[in-house]
């Protein structure tokens, strides 16, 4: 069995402009997963950057409000909201309420370093 604590995962600074912490990852971790999830968060008033996945992407808001921007489409998020992100989508989310945003990003096949790609 595999359990992890999220106080004791190192916290990073994603390229995308959020704050991360990797809860699992197939090349990290001992399990039989293709998916990685991690911890993210943005503060009020900022966003993450403009950026595509060559996989597919789950986000699921924890807690906080936002405005999830896929491609040409931008959607109001809350506390118990998954968005599906196609592959090769344009993305990102903005903090347009007073406290943190904080969410899980599930990445399938797992997160890599090189599939992810800036906008434009």
């Amino acid at each position: 069995m595999l359990v992890k604590d999220i106080r004791h995962i190192e916290r990073i600074h994603a390229a995308d402009h959020t704050e991360l912490r990797e809860i699992l990852h197939p090349d990290r971790d001992s399990s039989e997963i293709r998916y990685s999830i991690a911890h993210a968060v943005v503060a009020a008033g900022e966003a993450s950057v403009p950026h595509r996945l060559t996989s597919s992407e789950v986000y699921y808001v924890l807690s906080g409000l936002g405005e999830m921007h896929v491609g040409d489409e931008s959607r109001s998020v809350q506390a118990g909201h998954a968005i599906y992100v196609p592959p090769n989508s344009v993305q990102w989310i903005e903090n347009t309420g007073a406290s943190t945003l904080a969410f899980l990003c599930i990445v399938d096949p797992a997160w890599r370093e090189d599939q992810e790609l800036a906008a434009g």
